[in-house]
């Protein structure tokens, strides 16, 4: 039995559809299996949306409350001015009605509802009280319905005054802060949004908020919400009785709970259009298929006929004659070869360009990598010249005994140190990411680290476990950046208390550094050491950084021939970092250097083009007990120098008519021939390099501490802690 050719066509075009049905089915299944998971998705991030923006609203509150409690009439015990300024506040914020302080025992000293000496009465939410009194910690209560029925919720700070008295500040505000944050999220029609306290009550919902408030939510959402996750998406009942697909999270910091229900003909509901739209697009692609090998079978039919006749007509002797045939096939085989060589001629050409192109690219990233090293060396030049002076007036200031201002010189250097450390680390990653990075290793006792490091941090409680000594095979600064790095990292997201462990495992010193604090989720915890990524935060930054100071250890470390681990169970569960490094022979002990006595009075010629960072200094000098001039340019300095005749001359390097390399040497071959000292923004290890060729006894870079003044002039060797 025969079958036509187009019969077969036909028949094969619609065999070949077949698995293509079966796959379009099954990938439309997965398509809105996908678009449901993205819906749930999308809910999940307007649920965090949410609760970061109802956060905001919170840390609003308490910074508000925070400021209050810094207040001149707070820190001198003047509660009567004090309660003045509270209510002033209260009329300020429309959303507040009243607030509280309460002494440690939780006596209320005054509420702004009532004249001030009024008894206090009754504390709404206690536990809460109690709580904050305990931690000494800013929280957020629970909501409650007050004497005339109006819901409310309390933000509480614990604040001291100069006496050290405890007290707790509390703001007493309406959910109508909350309901507006509500009222700006953009979700489906017929939508549902509640944000829960931590104790699960209603504090603020997108549907009859007045009839909610402070009630718990429908007993499927709770359920839903019992499960220990922070956040999860299930099938809900609303209190109205509609079904709904609901989305939660709890990664609110202050224990609060954001949902978001939407009705279900909102979440998926394709499917079934989808299925439709489908099945008529396949019927029609059966139609044109058919009518595809209907057409195509007559050409080939034609084609076979016409080779049949010259076939035939070849046979028979006669001259054969076939048709043209347009089938490409069966064209001349040099059209193919020519065809095929052509392709070949291109694709060499193409070959050529991109291999030009790739020396063009490597080319420009030699230059952007030139170009980005000498802007890092100008940032950290331009950035620790305006230090200099700033530091140097906190010295003088520091000569001079001046307490008046001591709290604010304690601010101005620990922000100094912030904003240098940020600087040492963008170098530090410049001179990692292009191997540049040296170690003075020598025998190091890293007990004796340790314990110096965990001496230095006041603002917060290490509880310290080492040995006398164990000794490792290190570079003392660097290992000594390694400790205050983490030391520092558990500073801003832990606790204030922080656990150091040192022993030794075989032939390893271990060394581990663990926080009570916010603790890492997974996704975070596999990227806590890559340059740059730092956790989500909220606008205000308070963590501050710039997401370098893990990744600088990780790189110190095994540079070290160790290595490092970072630990946490999830968020709010601390975190705890292991630093592994080979233990070393104890080193032998070297005689006692002779103490310095003091600094004999000297004169000192102070060069640089910053008249700020020349005039401070210069007092600095002076109050040590000093002889000291000042010079703003190379002609001055070299005038200055053959006619003053300085026993010390601290120079800066970029000067506007002659560099500080050059400067040196002519006044090495002046008569006085003084110590030269370079102090300069330049700390790159090739500026020490240079700084030496020039003939200067040391090198100290921007900002200099005032140990480094006076060792400077003394002639003691000083270690630039920005070239470590």
């Amino acid at each position: 039995m025969t079958i036509s050719l187009r019969r077969l066509l036909i028949v094969l075009s619609a065999i070949g559809l077949l698995p293509l049905a079966i796959l379009g089915l099954w990938s439309l299944h997965m398509a809105d299996q996908y678009q449901q998971r993205e819906q749930e998705r999308a809910m999940l991030d307007q649920a965090r949306a949410l609760s970061s923006a109802v956060d905001a609203e919170l840390d609003g509150a308490i910074a508000t409350l925070a400021s209050m409690a810094r207040t001149p009439a707070m820190d001198a015990g003047e509660l009567r001015s004090y309660y003045d300024a509270a209510r002033a506040q209260v009329a300020a914020q429309p959303e507040w009605l009243a607030v509280i302080l309460t002494d440690a025992d939780g006596n209320i000293l005054f509420r702004t509802t009532s004249p001030f000496g009024t008894p206090g009465g009754r504390v709404a939410d206690p536990e809460s009280l109690k709580q904050l009194l305990a931690v000494q910690r800013p929280l957020v209560g629970r909501v409650t319905l007050g004497p005339r029925g109006r819901a409310a919720f309390p933000v509480r700070v614990p604040i001291r005054d100069q006496a050290g008295r405890l007290y707790a500040l509390t703001a007493v505000i309406q959910p109508d802060r909350i309901l507006r944050v509500i009222e700006r999220q953009h979700a489906p029609k017929g939508s549902v949004i509640g944000v829960f306290d931590a104790a699960g009550a209603v504090v603020a919902r997108s549907l009859n908020q007045g009839g909610t408030v402070t009630r718990p939510p429908s007993p499927s959402l709770v359920q839903l919400m019992r499960d220990p996750a922070p956040e999860g998406v299930g099938s809900t009942t609303t209190l109205e009785g509609e079904t709904v697909v609901s989305a939660y999270t709890r990664v609110s910091h202050y224990g609060w709970t954001v949902a978001v229900g939407v009705p279900t003909s909102a979440v998926g509901g394709a499917a079934f259009q989808g299925v439709t739209v489908y099945g008529l697009g396949l019927a029609a692609s059966l139609l044109a298929s058919i009518g595809a090998a209907w057409l195509l079978s007559a050409r080939v039919a034609a084609a076979f006929r016409s080779l049949q006749g010259g076939t035939a007509a070849l046979g028979a002797g006669e001259g054969a004659s076939v048709a043209p045939s347009r089938v490409k096939e069966f064209a001349l085989m040099g059209e193919a070869i020519e065809a095929a060589a052509a392709r070949r001629a291109a694709h060499e050409a193409e070959r050529s360009r991109l291999l030009a192109s790739l020396e063009d690219a490597l080319a420009a990233s030699h230059e952007a990598s030139r170009a980005k090293d000498e802007f890092l060396a100008m940032l950290g030049h331009e950035l620790r010249n305006p230090l200099s002076p700033i530091v140097a007036s906190l010295d003088l200031m520091d000569l001079r005994g001046e307490q008046s201002s001591e709290r604010e010189r304690t601010i101005m250097r620990r922000q100094v140190q912030h904003m240098k450390r940020l600087v040492d680390d963008l170098l530090d990653v410049s001179r990692i990411t292009t191997g540049k990075m040296q170690l003075d290793v020598k025998p190091l006792n890293l007990a004796e680290l340790v314990r110096h490091a965990a001496t230095v941090r006041p603002g917060m409680t290490v509880e310290l476990a080492a040995p006398a000594s164990l000794w490792v095979e290190g570079d003392e600064n660097r290992l000594a950046q390694v400790i205050s790095n983490l030391l520092s990292n558990a500073e801003r997201f832990g606790n204030g208390v922080v656990r150091i462990g040192l022993s030794a495992r075989e032939d390893w010193a271990r060394l581990e550094v663990a926080d009570q604090g916010i603790g890492m989720a997974p996704e975070l915890l596999a990227r806590v050491f890559e340059p740059f990524y730092q956790a989500p935060q909220q606008l205000a930054r308070s963590t501050g950084g710039l997401g370098l100071g893990l990744a600088i250890v990780r790189k110190i470390v095994e540079l070290h021939g160790g290595q490092i681990r970072a630990h946490s169970d999830g968020p709010g569960c601390g975190s705890r970092f292991v630093v592994e490094l080979p233990l070393a022979a104890a080193a032998v002990a070297a005689p006692a250097a002779p103490r310095a006595g003091q600094a004999q009075r000297q004169r000192v010629l102070v060069v640089d083009d910053n008249v700020d960072a020349a005039t401070t200094t210069s007092l600095v000098l002076e109050q040590l007990g000093h002889e000291v001039r000042l010079a703003h340019t190379a002609t001055a300095a070299l005038a200055e120098c053959i006619r003053y005749q300085p026993t010390v001359a601290i120079l800066d390097i970029g000067l506007p008519d002659m560099d500080g390399y050059a400067l040196a040497a002519m006044m090495r071959r002046t008569a006085s021939s003084p110590r030269l000292v370079a102090l300069t923004g330049y700390g790159q290890q090739a500026d020490l390099g240079r700084a030496s060729e020039a003939g200067f006894d040391l090198h100290l870079t921007k900002p200099a501490t005032l140990d480094d003044l006076q060792r400077a002039v003394s002639g003691a060797a000083v270690t630039d802690a920005a070239t470590t």
